[in-house]
């Protein structure tokens, strides 16, 4: 196995191949290290233990002088090294000015400021070269102060003599403040009336959470609401408050140690959770752990993760415990992040405001990972990742700008052999999210300094990153098939060649077919040329249209009525009044508003919603995510039949053999283990056909589907056991926060 990893950061001059190389002999291990243009790029290849324990031993052991701003790694098949080797540095190219992302306080500064004897003692905005904001602060290259959020404070002599001297480690740090000079923190009351400044704000702010309030609390992208994590009362006002009635929501601890307190970490997860990107990582729950029931009910994972800023630093060592800290808007809204927005914004949600008078030119989110088949894969990749770059295998030949997706939106502009992905923007289905999006695209534009030679939009005329394109690029704009672009995202990112061919697995929820019908369960023969759909789900129709995203009953139905026709009315394996069976029966035979589709993302939710677990939706996939904790809690081994005929994989016997069981009170467990082990067994097979037929025994898995972890670690295992090379998402997600990227190599065509 072959672990490739690209750091970006002050990793040159500083003694740091030699410090790989160091590490690769006494692991054993063969590849090279070599300075590129951005950084340092290291591939590894050797035993996956061994990969794990290097990777881990990068971040621990690095050299005091280094300072890695981001590191991204991915593992890939062997490419044959046989010795381990220090390669020259990599020089041509454009060397573009690099746009850093925000990293998480370092342990210096977070020694400085638990310090009562030092000068930055409990300073909420304490940071240095090795740690703090960088993308959301910029407002122009270069990234001087003067063009930072932090030009309307001036340096005291103390700041500067750091600032100034070379062997400092605040040398040209150009957020560097203290007490004295830099940006202070104030309290505001829930109507924007100011109360505290400085060190009374933040005290008062821990009183407030402590009584079981509301907190808004502005960070380096934007505001969270934060609020007592064992406080059930809290939580529940909280929900009611942001209407975000079941999604679980992200708990900061004080400490790994509370982390391990409350849930099962591996060391793989530890890894992730400390690391210098500080995401949330979905970990599994320990039974009987003090985090109230309503922050993830019904749930066996918490997401969770460790304070990235001084000021939350500050903040939870007073309240010495964990907290919920949840993006500050609506559901469905971009993330405040000033205070006349956030004030307007969150009447009625936060009881109290801890602003500060730094300002955010660049909205950013917290990014999201989950550790699956010991690979990590990212849910939602944003503060801490972006804007680093994919880089590409290739080199594109003009300037690109991909325009991303509807939902979990992100847009990326691609140069030469990089793509720079935007931070998480979201579903676009808000005006405030439409301007935001709107912002970006310019942002990205101007900071990157680019006219695109191409642009691409996703296929669906009905989204509006498509209708932008159409009406601000017209002859430039290229349209690409959703799936499509989840199969190049992911050939992108694993370091697939030019000349590369894949068997591709797009499983999601919803894309628009080059036979203008809602595609989901595509399996292609793909190149960075084109593709051929070779396979996919017989299509069934959505009474209701988009309802039956909300209403899985619907697709459950549809399933039932497709399979035993009007039998269906009959059947008791669903509570649906018979009033609304028969209507929705009717309008199916009448083709009124139940368009066909082969999505696998609905046949999750219309399986979830047969036996029993959701028939209505508060959030996006939740009704899968149910039937996959469901599945996690069954060993059975077996799985329903199914029936390819052509290109046409049958759902009826999947459908009967569920009914079956429904009807032989089989437990719902196994029912949802059965059923996740006929995807698998779908996805084996014909993986199967299409290497017989073709000879290709590479494939890549992607579409928002895999983001179940028990569907992707059983494919993984078994396409692996049957001698396939298979690639997965490792640093762009699977789900449509992947897409631009795979638009932007599109312009390879």
């Amino acid at each position: 196995m072959r672990l490739k990893i690209h750091i970006t950061g002050a990793v040159q001059g500083v003694g740091f191949r030699p410090f790989v190389y160091r590490l690769a002999e006494e692991a054993g291990l063969r590849g090279y290290v070599l300075n590129d243009t951005n950084g340092v790029l290291i591939e590894v290849e050797g035993e996956k233990q061994e990969l794990d324990r290097f990777l881990i031993r990068i971040d621990i052991e690095k050299p005091e002088i280094s300072k890695i701003y981001g590191m991204q790694h991915s593992f890939l098949e062997e490419a044959g090294y046989k010795d381990f080797k220090i390669r020259e540095s990599e020089g041509q190219g454009e060397r573009r000015v690099s746009i850093l992302p925000d990293i998480a306080i370092c342990d210096e500064c977070s020694k400085e400021i638990d310090d009562p004897d030092n000068r930055r003692f409990e300073y909420p905005f304490t940071n240095c070269t090795n740690c703090g904001p960088r993308f959301t602060i910029i407002e122009e290259i270069p990234y001087d102060r003067q063009n930072t959020s932090m030009k309307n404070f001036n340096m005291c002599p103390e700041c500067w003599t750091e600032y100034s001297h070379v062997l400092d480690r605040r040398f040209h740090a150009q957020p560097d403040a203290c007490h004295s000079c830099g940006p202070w923190v104030s309290l505001y009351d829930a109507k924007g009336n100011s109360m505290f400044d400085k060190e009374g704000a933040i005290e008062r702010a821990v009183d407030l959470i402590k009584e079981g309030d509301i907190v808004a609390v502005k960070g380096i992208g934007g505001y969270h609401l934060i609020c007592d994590a064992m406080n059930e009362d809290a939580v529940v006002r909280l929900r009611k408050r942001k209407q975000r009635e079941e999604k679980p929501m992200a708990v900061m601890f004080p400490d790994m140690e509370g982390i391990k307190a409350a849930a099962i970490i591996n060391d793989l997860e530890e890894r992730a959770i400390n690391s210098v990107e500080r995401p949330i990582v979905i970990v599994q729950k320990k039974e009987g752990n003090s985090i109230a029931r309503s922050v993830s009910e019904g749930n066996s994972t918490l997401g969770v993760f460790l304070p990235y800023t001084p000021l939350h630093r500050i903040l939870l060592s007073k309240l010495k415990g964990p907290v919920i800290a949840t993006s500050a808007n609506m559901t469905d809204e971009p993330i405040a992040s000033h205070e006349k927005d956030a004030f307007s914004r969150l009447e009625g949600i936060a009881d109290g405001f801890l602003a500060h008078n730094r300002e955010i030119f660049r909205r950013c989110d917290d990014s999201v990972v989950r550790i699956i088949a010991e690979r990590q894969v990212p849910v939602r990749r944003s503060r801490g990742f972006a804007p680093l770059p994919v880089i590409l295998p290739f080199k594109l030949k003009v300037p690109v700008l991909a325009l991303g997706s509807y939902m979990n939106n992100t847009i990326a502009v691609g140069i030469d052999d990089k793509v720079y992905l935007s931070q998480h923007i979201g579903d676009l289905d808000t005006p405030l999210a439409v301007d935001f999006y709107e912002e970006t695209i310019d942002d990205f534009l101007r900071l990157f300094d680019i006219k695109p030679g191409i642009v691409v939009s996703d296929l669906h005329p009905g989204y509006h990153s498509t209708k932008f394109g159409e009406r601000h690029f017209g002859k430039r704009l290229k349209k690409v098939q959703h799936h499509y672009a989840h199969i190049l995202s992911c050939m992108a990112e694993n370091d697939m060649p030019e000349d590369a061919e894949v068997i591709g697995m797009a499983f999601d929820g919803t894309g628009y077919g080059t036979d203008n019908t809602i595609w989901g369960s595509e399996v292609m023969i793909a190149s960075y040329r084109g593709f051929k759909r070779a396979f996919h789900l017989q299509p069934y129709k959505l009474p209701g249209g988009d309802m039956a995203v909300k209403e899985p009953w619907r697709t459950a139905l549809s399933l039932l009525y497709s399979t035993f026709g009007e039998k269906s009315l009959d059947m008791e394996c669903m509570a649906i009044p018979e009033k609304e069976k028969a209507f929705l029966i009717e309008m199916m035979k009448k083709d009124i508003n139940s368009p066909l589709t082969t999505s696998m993302g609905r046949l999750f939710d219309g399986v979830a919603a047969m036996i029993g677990l959701n028939q209505r939706v508060s959030y996006h996939a939740q009704a899968a995510i149910a039937l996959e904790q469901l599945a996690l809690r069954s060993g059975e081994g077996g799985s329903y039949p199914v029936v390819v005929k052509s290109s046409m994989i049958g759902h009826m016997p999947l459908i009967k053999g569920i009914v079956d069981d429904i009807n032989n009170s089989v437990p719902k467990e196994d029912i949802a283990r059965k059923f996740h082990n006929t995807i698998t067994d779908i996805i084996i097979n014909a993986a199967g056909s299409l290497r017989g037929d073709t000879g290709i025994s590479v494939v890549a898995l992607s579409g928002g589907v895999f983001q179940n972890a028990l569907l992707l670690e059983s494919t993984f295992g078994r396409l692996q056991e049957k001698g396939f090379t298979v690639l997965i998402h490792q640093i762009v997600p699977p789900n449509d926060g992947g897409i631009s990227l795979g638009q932007a190599v599109s312009a390879i065509q």
